[in-house]
């Protein structure tokens, strides 16, 4: 069974940074294309960023570029996420995804398999 647990969110002043992090478990981690999408209140779940399964390729929405890496450590099964100058439209619940195995890369949600619980990001102004 797929296990995604991520961690590191918080509460945090505007203009701040965080590091969220995900550990994946039931899974041929560097089988699998990861993403981190996110969901606000009362709207859909949307793409942040993505990264192909040995980090050569990285995606980003338009509205994190220069802000917001992704990366992993295969070795740890891990994802991250460094979050820079942080705003309040980023307070959101943020998730980790893992794609279909052998697949590459994509901004699109339906083509991520499995979802962490998530972890709640707060940006106070």
């Amino acid at each position: 069974q797929v296990q995604l647990v991520e961690s590191g969110g918080g509460l945090v002043q505007a203009g701040g940074s965080l590091r969220l992090a995900c550990v994946a478990s039931g899974l041929s981690f560097s089988h699998h294309p990861m993403g981190w999408f996110r969901q606000a209140p009362g709207k859909e779940r949307e793409f942040v960023a993505g990264i192909s399964r040995f980090g050569s390729t990285t995606l980003y929405d338009d509205s994190v570029k220069g802000r917001f890496t992704i990366s992993r450590d295969n070795t740890k099964n891990a994802l991250y996420l460094q979050i820079e100058s942080l705003k309040p439209e980023d307070t959101a619940v943020y998730y980790c995804a893992a794609g279909r195995s052998f697949q590459v890369v994509s901004k699109d949600r339906s083509d991520f398999a499995s979802w962490g619980q998530g972890t709640q990001v707060t940006v106070s102004s």
